[in-house]
C-alpha cells in the first residue's frame, strides 16, 4: 500500500451502483480492523450516498442488517412499477424507510459534525414530465455506460441534465439528510422524482458515477462498484473496484443473501489490498 491514497486518503468517493454499494461497506468495515481511513472530504452519489452516510455515522453494519431484514419480506420484483396513489413504488418506499431507520437523529448528528460530506444530485430539464424525461435520461446513461465504459461521462448532460453537489453536513444539521440520501438514488421510472429545494431530482449517477469533492485537493480513493475499461490516469487518484462482479444486482430487492455475499466480497477485497498493496487486482490507478 505504497500510494499515499492507500495509506490514508485526503478524499474518499463512494460511487453509485445501487445495491452493489454494499461492497463498499464490507470493504471499509474490514479495512478498519487494521487500517482506518480518515479523509477530510467525502462525496457520494446514488447508492453511494447512503453507503457514505452509513459509514460516516458508524452504521454500515446496521444498514446491511436493516436492508436484509426488509428484503426478507419480499419474494418478487414483479411490482417494480406498481406505484401507489402518491406515485411511490414499493421499491422506493422500502428504500426510503430503510434510509430513515438507519439515518436516525443520532446518525445525523454524527454526520453533521463529521468531515466535509457532499452528495451529488441531478435535475432533469423542466419539461413538465419529470418521470418520462428522467426515464429517457436513464436510457441515455445506460447506453453511455456500456459504450464508453467509464465512470465519468456526459451524454445525459447534453440532453439537459444538470447536477450539483449538496452539503450533506448542513442537510444533517437541518434534519434533512434522510430526504437528501433518498433523493440521491431516484432512478425513473422505478422511483418517482422528488423535490429538493423546489426542483425535481433524479439519480446523480446519471451525471457522474464518481464525483470528486469541491474543492478537489490531495490524494483520493474512489470506491467503484464495478470494473470500467476507461479510467482517467491522475497521479493523485486511486480507483478501487470489486475483484469480481458483485452478487447483488442494482435494484433486485428480494434476496438478502446477495447483499451479504456482496458485503463479504468487499471484506475479502480489503484483505487482498492489505496483503498485496498496489498489486492487488482491485486497484486501478
Amino acid at each position: 500500500m505504497s500510494h499515499p491514497a492507500l495509506t490514508d486518503p485526503d478524499q474518499l468517493v463512494f460511487s453509485g451502483g445501487g445495491l452493489r454499494c454494499f461492497w463498499q461497506g464490507g470493504f471499509l468495515t474490514r479495512l478498519a480492523q487494521d487500517r482506518a481511513f480518515h479523509p477530510r472530504r467525502i462525496t457520494g452519489v446514488s447508492g453511494g450516498a447512503l453507503a457514505g452516510a452509513a459509514w460516516l455515522s458508524g452504521n454500515a453494519q446496521r444498514l446491511l442488517e436493516a436492508m436484509c431484514d426488509a428484503f426478507e419480506q419480499r419474494d418478487s420484483n414483479l411490482d417494480l412499477f406498481n406505484a401507489d396513489a402518491e406515485g411511490i413504488t414499493p421499491h422506493q418506499r422500502l428504500y426510503s424507510q430503510v434510509v430513515a431507520d438507519v439515518l436516525d437523529d443520532t446518525a445525523q448528528a454524527k454526520v453533521a459534525e463529521g468531515p466535509r460530506f457532499q452528495i451529488l444530485i441531478a435535475h432533469p430539464p423542466k419539461t413538465g414530465l419529470p418521470t418520462l424525461t428522467g426515464t429517457a435520461l436513464a436510457a441515455a446513461y445506460e447506453a453511455e455506460l456500456h459504450m464508453v465504459n467509464a465512470p465519468h461521462f456526459g451524454w445525459a448532460e447534453k440532453m439537459g441534465l444538470s447536477a450539483r453537489l449538496i452539503d450533506a453536513n448542513e442537510a444533517a444539521r437541518n434534519g434533512r439528510l434522510v430526504d437528501l440520501v433518498s433523493a440521491a438514488a431516484v432512478i425513473p421510472p422505478v422511483f418517482e422524482p422528488p423535490l429538493w429545494d423546489g426542483a425535481r431530482v433524479v439519480d446523480g449517477g446519471m451525471a457522474d458515477q464518481a464525483p470528486l469533492p469541491d474543492p478537489d485537493e490531495g490524494c483520493t480513493v474512489i470506491l467503484l462498484t464495478r470494473r470500467y475499461k476507461r479510467l482517467p490516469e491522475v497521479p493523485s487518484r486511486v480507483y478501487l473496484h470489486p475483484s469480481e462482479e458483485t452478487p447483488a444486482d442494482k435494484i433486485d430487492f428480494t434476496d438478502p443473501g446477495k447483499l451479504r455475499r456482496t458485503w463479504e466480497l468487499g471484506a475479502q477485497d480489503a484483505e487482498r489490498l492489505m496483503a498485496d498493496g498496489e498489486k492487488a487486482e482491485i486497484v486501478a490507478q
